[in-house]
């Protein structure tokens, strides 16, 4: 059983009635419900909870966290980054959707900007499976389409991704990496683009199929942890 842990800011819903119209009960309890629990155990977590719901308890409890976040960047504690980086750097998952491309968490793993291009036109975004033999690529098609979407476009300020999984092609003629992976230390990122909060894209199945493609990528190995620091031989050292 992976153990998910979906972290939302929670702001959007709140203060805009637009966005609560699509998500009345929060992005993150959208996601919870649509990934379902066929073998995962889900919880959440949001912005406004001490910690931001992110306890050492809770984070040693994640096998595979998801971020979202978007007008509340600035407010996520440095110490709370600090210790979601040091479990990912410790073998914690890390799928990180849509606007969490400017999280302090993802800026720090990355080590680059992450800006983009972007407009929001509601237009049509076709999203093409340019690496169909990847895990995450599993029961999707050749490509798949979103009636509206925010538009991101390259060029995207991210190190090279170790696998690049999907691309977007937008109406207004962008391309943008929308499924990319990393490995930081023992810990694996996804990023996945879609997903801005006025349009029901967490309602779509193959969104949806993307995601839980992606926690089960991005969950633990369970491989043994290396070990550093000056080492005892493991056999005997016969020479002088």
């Amino acid at each position: 059983m992976v153990k998910v842990t979906v972290w939302n800011e929670f702001l959007h819903e709140v203060v805009h009635e637009e966005v609560k119209k699509v998500y009345p009960d929060g992005i993150h309890n959208a996601l919870a419900q649509g990934i379902g629990t066929d073998g995962f155990e889900v919880r959440t977590a949001t912005l406004d909870q001490p910690e931001h719901g992110l306890t050492e308890e809770v984070l040693a409890n994640t096998d595979v966290l998801i971020w979202w976040g978007h007008m509340g960047h600035d407010k996520v504690d440095d110490a709370i980054v600090e210790r979601v980086h040091a479990r990912v750097m410790n073998g914690m998952g890390l799928v990180v959707l849509h606007s969490g491309h400017f999280s302090k968490i993802f800026k720090k793993l990355m080590g680059t900007g992450c800006d983009l291009k972007w407009r929001e036109a509601g237009e049509k975004e076709r999203i093409w499976t340019v690496n169909p033999a990847h895990p995450i690529a599993s029961g999707l098609p050749e490509y798949f389409e979103l009636e509206h979407e925010e538009m991101y476009g390259e060029h995207f300020d991210i190190p090279a991704p170790d696998e690049l999984i999907f691309v977007s092609w937008f109406e207004g003629g962008e391309v943008f990496r929308s499924g990319c992976t990393w490995s930081r230390g023992q810990g694996k990122i996804f990023y996945f683009r879609p997903g801005h909060e006025t349009y029901p894209t967490y309602y779509n199945n193959n969104v949806l199929q993307v995601i839980r493609n992606g926690i089960r990528w991005a969950a633990p190995s369970g491989a043994a942890a290396p070990v550093r620091g000056n080492h005892q031989p493991l056999e005997e050292i016969k020479s002088k």
